[in-house]
This record gives C-alpha cells, sequence and structure tokens, in this order.
C-alpha cells in the first residue's frame, strides 16, 4: 500500500511532467487534471491566460473535438430510449435534401464517407453555417468515400447528428446536452460560451517567442462537434465516465454502462497499417499494450489544443481514472500525448492498492458437477465460479485475459447465455447422464468433454 510520501512524490512527477511540455512546447497556459476514485483529484496549472484574468482550476478552455464524446453519448442516449436504431438513415428522422441515406451508426464512427467539413472555406472566413444553410448546403457537399470503405473524420457529419439530437428531444441540442448529461455529472464548468475566465487562445510563432492571439469564434451549426469550452477538472471527470460509468453513474442515469461498453468496442482503425488507435462509436480507441486501453478523444481549435482520456484495464489502475490536459496554442502537438502520459505515470508512480481476497459463497449445487476442467476444438478450458458466476478461460490464456462469464436462461435448466468475453451472445448447453453428472456441454455448437477426443469422438485417454 501506498503511503503519503509516496503519493506526494508521484505527484510531484506529474507536475513535472505538465511544467516540461509548457516549458518545451512553449504554451502559454497548460491547465491539467488527473481523476481516480481512491485519491483526491491532481491539478496543476502552469503559465497565463493571456487577458486580465488569472490562471487557476476555474479557467476554461476550449475543447474542440472533444465535444463529439458527448454529441455521441446524446445520440446513444436517444437510440436506448427508442427514439431511433444506429442503422436508421438520417432521412428517416431529418428532411434533408442530399445525403439521407447515410447511418447514424457510419456517421458516429466516421466510416460514412462524408466530405470532412460543411461546404465553403469555413477555416478561412471562420463564419460557420446556422442550421438552415447547413441543411441546404448538404447539396453541395460531398460523399467523398463510399460508406463503409474506411474511417474519413467529418465535423459535417457529427453536426447533422447533434441536429438530429434535437430534433428528436424537442430542444437545442445545448439544451438537451445540459438537461441529460452535464447537470446530472456536475460538468458545471463545460458550457457553449467562454464565459468570463476563459484563457485566450494563441498561434505561437515558430521562429520567435511571439504569440499571436487568435479570433474568437462561434461554430453555430457545427457547435456538436467542436462548440465547447471547459476546465481540466470537469474534463478528467467527464474522462473517467467514458472510462468506467459504474463509478461515477452508478444507477446509470446518463448512459447504461453497457452502452458505454458498446462505444468502446472499435468500429475502425484510423490507419490500415499502423493500428495505433481505433474509432468506436464517437469515441477514439488508444491501445497501450498489455490490454489496457485509453478511451476519450483530443481537440483542436483555432489557438487551443485539448487531451481528453480515461484509461481501462491493467494492473494498478483504479476505478473512475481519467486525464485531462487542456491548453492555449492550436500548435503544440505534445499536449496530445501528455493525458497519455499522466496516466501511465501515475499508475507506475501511484497504483491502485489492492484488495485482499476473502472466501465467497460456494457454487451453487446445479453447477458444483462441471467445474473444473474440459477439452473443446482440441484445446483446454478451465471452469469456474468467481463472484457469483460461472466462467471459461484458456487453459493456456494469459492472466490479464478476461474470462468467459455466462448467466443462466430464464426457464432452461441447464443452458447458460455467454454474456462476456468468448462467443458472447451463444449459449452453454450442458448434457447430464441418468445420474445427474454434467458429461458433455455444447458452446456455441462445439462439443466440450472432460478428456480430449477429436471431432470424430475418439478419446485420447491412456
Amino acid at each position: 500500500m501506498t503511503t503519503t510520501a509516496d503519493r506526494s512524490a508521484a505527484a510531484g512527477q506529474l507536475d513535472r511532467l505538465v511544467r516540461q511540455v509548457q516549458a518545451q512546447a512553449r504554451v502559454p497556459a497548460i491547465s491539467a487534471a488527473v481523476h481516480r476514485a481512491d485519491r483526491p483529484l491532481w491539478t496543476c496549472t502552469v503559465g497565463g491566460t493571456g487577458n486580465d484574468t488569472a490562471l487557476d482550476e476555474q479557467t476554461r478552455f476550449r475543447i474542440g473535438s472533444v465535444t463529439k464524446t458527448f454529441t455521441a453519448v446524446l445520440i446513444m442516449q436517444c437510440r436506448d430510449d427508442g427514439l431511433l436504431d444506429l442503422d436508421d438513415p438520417l432521412e428517416r428522422h431529418l428532411d434533408l435534401p442530399a445525403h439521407g441515406e447515410l447511418t447514424v451508426r457510419r456517421l458516429l464512427s466516421h466510416t460514412a464517407g462524408l466530405q470532412r467539413e460543411p461546404y465553403g472555406d469555413v477555416w478561412d472566413t471562420l463564419r460557420a453555417p446556422d442550421t438552415d444553410r447547413l441543411i441546404a448546403e448538404l447539396v453541395q457537399a460531398e460523399r467523398v468515400l463510399p460508406p463503409g470503405r474506411r474511417f474519413h473524420y467529418s465535423n459535417l457529419g457529427m453536426a447533422l447528428l447533434g441536429r438530429l439530437v434535437g430534433r428528436l428531444r424537442g430542444g437545442t441540442w445545448a439544451e438537451v446536452l445540459t438537461d441529460r448529461v452535464l447537470t446530472p455529472l456536475g460538468l458545471t464548468a463545460t458550457t457553449v460560451e467562454p464565459g468570463p475566465r476563459a484563457a485566450t487562445g494563441f498561434l505561437v510563432d515558430a521562429y520567435s517567442d511571439e504569440a499571436h492571439p487568435e479570433p474568437p469564434t462561434d461554430f453555430d451549426a457545427v457547435g456538436p462537434a467542436g462548440q465547447l469550452w471547459s476546465t481540466a477538472t470537469d474534463m478528467a471527470r467527464w474522462a473517467a465516465f467514458l472510462a468506467d460509468p459504474v463509478a461515477l453513474d452508478p444507477t446509470g442515469r446518463v448512459l447504461a454502462p453497457a452502452t458505454l461498453e458498446e462505444m468502446r468496442w472499435p468500429a475502425t482503425v484510423t490507419d490500415e497499417a499502423l493500428w495505433v488507435a481505433g474509432f468506436g462509436l464517437g469515441l477514439i480507441l488508444v491501445p497501450q499494450g498489455d490490454r489496457v486501453l485509453h478511451v476519450g478523444h483530443d481537440g483542436a481549435m483555432p489557438g487551443f489544443l485539448a487531451g481528453v482520456y480515461g484509461r481501462r484495464g491493467g494492473e494498478g489502475t483504479p476505478a473512475a481514472f481519467g486525464a485531462a490536459v487542456l491548453g492555449s496554442s492550436g500548435t503544440a502537438a505534445e499536449l496530445f500525448e501528455l493525458p497519455h502520459r499522466l496516466l501511465a505515470a501515475a499508475v507506475e508512480h501511484d497504483p491502485a492498492d489492492i484488495d485482499p481476497w476473502r472466501p465467497g459463497e460456494p457454487a451453487p449445487e446445479a453447477v458444483r458437477g462441471l467445474l473444473g476442467r474440459w477439452w473443446g476444438e482440441g484445446f483446454e478450458y478451465v471452469f469456474s465460479w468467481h463472484d457469483g458466476t460461472l466462467r471459461a478461460r484458456g487453459a493456456g490464456d494469459p492472466a490479464g485475459k478476461p474470462p468467459a462469464v455466462f448467466a443462466p436462461v430464464a426457464d432452461r435448466p441447464d443452458v447458460f447465455r455467454t454474456v462476456s468475453g468468448r462467443e458472447v451472445g451463444e449459449l452453454l448447453r450442458l448434457t447430464r447422464d441418468d445420474a445427474g453428472t454434467v458429461v458433455r456441454m455444447h458452446w456455441a455448437t462445439y462439443r466440450f468433454t472432460r478428456h480430449q477426443e477429436t471431432f470424430g469422438r475418439y478419446d485420447f485417454r491412456v
């Protein structure tokens, strides 16, 4: 168990990482935070706001495309409430002059093939279209790839999903966001407008120390893709929710844990040759090795960069573990890597305490006879009872690989449904002899026996 001195030293390590990036990447202001269930919130601010307000934990920064994660959650709420299906075409719910055949799922995963931005040179003019113009100009927007062909990032697609949320809920995207996500999770510093405590965004000159302030922008109908402002403390909490919703929303008021698990399942990779990042449903997925995953999003707007990620899996990872880094430079790419470094350093220098094992309840009589080793498809598996559930693992599986977990099927004795892990969704059927002993099992229709057999049922016992 780590001591107070250990935790203080670990906090110093995090602080140093932030200060190094601020100095070396020349970022006018950085605000960083790490949220975890087992420790007080850690924060660090370095630099100045560039205006007459002081830099502190309440300073707001633009979070850019991290906004998309909020829009994605709103869409999934609509799905869970029966207002849409992810495979619905947009035209089922919106009156569109073009591209109405594109599905909600494709837009969420950036596989719809829709062009990146709304029609026109919005990054030259910094004048985003209002809703009427956004919709009207869809006829001039291209579908640059066939749907499902590959990953292609689209702010326009996410803007359309924001419009869909407003239509289905009977309000604006911003109103629905506040009512259904920000207020329930206590994200009171996350807003559409910058407010009086916002940092100024800068372009830092490549060949001198001059910092050029970027003009303020309002992205109007494209807001669901990148409008929000927030603090590092709010965003670290949001990252923790994306990674571990049960810890922050135990009743599923905002979103069911199973739905967030669905959002975290990779739908595509961002580079077909280098599988270093993927996209789920509105979420960026960054594998860290050893079955550790960082889930969240990066953000970029004129003068601002942000990285917001939660961590799942791995030894020493605490519950509700998320990090956020917000900076007031539009060119310091080092900011994108910093949240990943903070999460890794926090686990390395201050891992979660190890809970002691305690004896539990015995396995029910009906399943005791099937516990132990079985053979299927020529491979050995171990069936066991832990934490009130029947589980199975390959005999040679590494320790960190999750087991298959089963749940009994109502009104069908000796039949179980695989609810997670290998063969999820498939049935496990038990066969007993006249004495009630389990002598065979069929899992996803494959036969499992106590001894190794060929598919022709030759028993290799000696």
